[in-house]
């Protein structure tokens, strides 16, 4: 496919990988249609280039990922103060492969509704399917969109939850491709689980989903906290590789929302108001 040409999504940071698992020596992926060469030097230095690029990428590394940018973002990575907190578990959860815009991805992580259809017993369950009244806005002071007042019953809201519990969630998106939540964190009454969704678009229909989350949880090993994370992904990921168009349909009313589709909507009008292109049907147009 032909490399990116939208500008705003050029202009953002986007994860290539761990730290960790850089491989030592020459490696290579790909980032919007275009080829990138990682090489990471025994001292643990990594240099990326970008091909037909003669100067390496600006890179940073953050939350145990090294990011990227074809372009030229506005500033650094947005905040996130929980990764700094000395006692949260930091878990990176791997890279998994998606045949899908990074776009679906993004906005099926904003999605409650599909909890007990598709997270069966573990993040949602009948009879309780109903997602009751949320918030969702786009905050123009730090141009993110949230999602707040979200509640939905919970079977195993987390790997250490023992009984079904009743979850709050906010939910943050801060770039096109990368959105977060915090949750009711069954080990600690007035502290949130972060869990993160990092995307790096390969093409406008395939990309790599890299889940990072920060937990408060002492008893759990971190094979389990990966293993739990990764069955929900792996879910999410049969209904992404599904859905068609593969792409984001941009088009007003090419997808009926619901109420419970505020989140959706915001998000979208959020990716319009910034003329993201990639990854959407509006690509062709």
């Amino acid at each position: 496919m032909s490399q990116c040409s939208d500008k705003a999504a050029l202009d953002q940071w986007y994860p290539l990988g761990t730290e960790t698992e850089i491989a030592f020596g020459r490696s290579t992926t790909r980032l919007l249609g275009t080829d990138l060469v990682l090489e990471r030097s025994p001292d643990g230095t990594v240099v990326v280039t970008a091909d037909g690029r003669a100067e390496p990428l600006p890179i940073i590394k953050r939350f145990g990922l090294v990011w990227a940018t074809l372009g030229e973002p506005k500033g650094g990575l947005f905040a996130l103060p929980e990764a700094d907190e000395e006692d949260r578990r930091v878990v990176n959860c791997g890279a998994v492969m998606v045949r899908a815009s990074g776009l679906r991805i993004i906005e099926n992580f904003l999605d409650m509704a599909h909890f007990p259809f598709v997270h069966t017993d573990i993040l949602g369950a009948e009879p309780h399917t109903e997602v009751m009244h949320y918030n969702a806005e786009i905050r123009r002071d730090v141009d993110e969109v949230w999602a707040t007042n979200c509640q939905f019953f919970q079977p195993q809201a987390a790997l250490s939850a023992t009984d079904g519990i009743m979850t709050d969630y906010i939910y943050r998106v801060m770039t096109p491709f990368t959105t977060l939540l915090y949750k009711t964190c069954p080990n600690s009454a007035n502290r949130s689980d972060v869990i993160c969704l990092f995307v790096q678009p390969l093409e406008p229909d395939r990309c790599i989903a890299h889940p990072v989350m920060f937990l408060i949880d002492d008893v759990s090993t971190t094979t389990e906290l990966v293993h739990f994370q990764q069955l929900i992904f792996l879910q999410d990921r049969i209904i992404l590789e599904n859905q068609r168009p593969s792409l984001l349909p941009m088009e007003a009313r090419a997808e009926i929302p619901t109420r419970a589709d505020a989140s959706s909507i915001a998000y979208r009008r959020w990716l319009k108001e910034k003329g993201i292109t990639y990854g959407t049907t509006a690509m062709a147009a």
